[in-house]
């Protein structure tokens, strides 16, 4: 499968979460609106992406029983995204601690995915807002000018949780040569799902007193 190295591509189309009253919700056009809670305001503007020609965007929302702080603690670890994501089989940094915006990080990928390495860099590190962002910048695979937000906001959820932390990953890519639009878009699906999947099991093992979401 050939590389597809990184190149700039000029926006031609914003798409966006836009706020309403109190709370905020992806609008219809090139990402999909979330299916759970609405993302807040005051982190909905880091899911904006500029989505240019040849390029598409998505959005994956994972429901996690579990508080939203348990859950940041492990999503805001860029020097250990393989503590959750099992596609990942090792990481170093290779500047900055992996706390600071700048930070570097080069990513091994298991066999068996058309990808081998991935150099990604810290874009956005929010603690109180409980946003991440990464953008990839190098490495051998073919998601060029791939650019993830991952927010975490806590919801209320009733009986028998009180609270749940709902995960939001958005994300903007240039379409391989030779792959439409929509098999790029349901390929990433299926990899950052499965990630959020992971995680959402890995935080429940940190706090197996938390009950399960579905």
């Amino acid at each position: 499968m050939p590389y597809a190295a990184v190149r700039p591509s000029p926006p031609t189309q914003l798409s966006r979460i836009g706020s309403g009253g109190g709370k905020a919700s992806l609008s219809l056009g090139a990402c999909p609106a979330p299916p759970l809670s609405a993302v807040p305001c005051e982190v909905a503007r880091y899911h904006e992406h500029a989505v240019g020609a040849g390029q598409c965007c998505s959005t994956v929302v994972q429901a996690i029983a579990a508080p939203a702080d348990a859950v940041w603690s492990v999503v805001r670890r860029f020097d250990r995204p393989q503590a959750y994501k099992k596609f990942i089989k090792s990481c170093r940094l290779v500047d900055g601690d992996g706390g600071e915006v700048g930070s570097v990080r080069e990513v091994r990928v298991v066999s068996g995915l058309p990808a081998t390495s991935s150099r990604e860099r810290l874009e956005v590190l929010d603690d109180d807002r409980r946003v991440l962002s990464f953008r990839i910048v190098g490495g051998e695979h073919r998601l060029a000018n791939y650019r993830s937000v991952t927010t975490v906001h806590e919801v209320a959820a009733g009986t028998p949780a009180p609270v749940m932390a709902v995960v939001v990953e958005s994300y903007v890519v240039d379409v391989p040569p030779g792959n439409t639009r929509e098999e790029t878009r349901v390929f990433v699906d299926t990899i950052v799902r499965c990630n959020l999947q992971s995680l959402a099991r890995t935080v429940e093992r940190l706090a197996p007193e938390a009950p399960r979401a579905n």
